[in-house]
């Protein structure tokens, strides 16, 4: 077994007035040559924008890209045709394959919005780009891992191209998880979101990750009130 650990408070910083960054990998103009992902994992962004801001029409190519929204709502246009409201609770999974342009905004003129974006390497590239989204309220039970993303789409996730697995867990208790690797070769990059974690006498705490490779199943102790992002990848 391979573990990284990366602490909060060493994300790369993005500052611009609308909009504020943590960066758990290289991105923009922080470069960490320790930090280029996980695997295939390529980006975790902690973004927070203001209201009346966003990002205006920009490209991507051979990225599987997911957004989980936190807080607020963010709405979203394409080249594809796609015009959309992703709000608290909503899952959004963008194919950019062989090329899609689009735009990032908070129209609210007084609600921040809080969300994380993930970037994934493709399995395949030059794909025809597609787009995807689906509200997890429901289907999110406490004390357990909810499934958001997936190659295949078992348990009613949504699909990426890509033999990974994203999940989204909540706790109000005190928990010990035991998680198998599905995809033989894969490791398990785990982000908090709140509270606290420990694996194999390593203590995690909000916006902690620890990377964790050459594995076939790995025990995880959670605390109560605590929110974790479990990437398989």
């Amino acid at each position: 077994m391979k573990t990284v650990i990366h602490r909060g408070n060493e994300r790369g910083v993005g500052s611009h007035g609308w909009l504020e960054s943590r960066f758990s990998f290289s991105f923009a103009n922080w470069y960490e040559p320790t930090k280029m992902g996980f695997g295939e994992l390529r980006v975790i962004n902690d973004d927070t924008i203001m209201p009346n801001s966003g990002f205006g029409m920009h490209p991507h190519d051979n990225m599987e890209i997911i957004t989980i929204v936190t807080e607020g709502t963010v709405t979203h246009a394409d080249s594809m045709g796609t015009d959309m409201q992703v709000t608290k609770g909503e899952i959004q999974v963008m194919s950019a394959g062989t090329g899609v342009i689009h735009s990032e905004y908070n129209t609210s003129s007084d609600e921040v919005l809080k969300l994380y974006q993930i970037w994934i390497l493709p399995r395949a590239e030059n794909i025809t780009p597609s787009y995807s989204q689906k509200d997890f309220s429901a289907a999110q039970k406490q004390n357990e891992l909810t499934l958001l993303v997936s190659p295949d789409g078992r348990d009613e996730s949504l699909i990426i191209n890509q033999d990974a697995y994203v999940y989204r867990g909540t706790f109000n208790k005190a928990e010990t998880l035991s998680y198998n690797i599905k995809h033989a070769g894969n490791g398990v990059y785990l982000f908090i979101i709140k509270g606290e974690v420990s694996i194999d006498d390593k203590s995690l705490q909000a916006s902690d990750a620890i990377g964790i490779s050459e594995i076939t199943n790995l025990d995880i102790k959670v605390q109560p009130n605590t929110e974790i992002l479990l990437f398989e990848v």
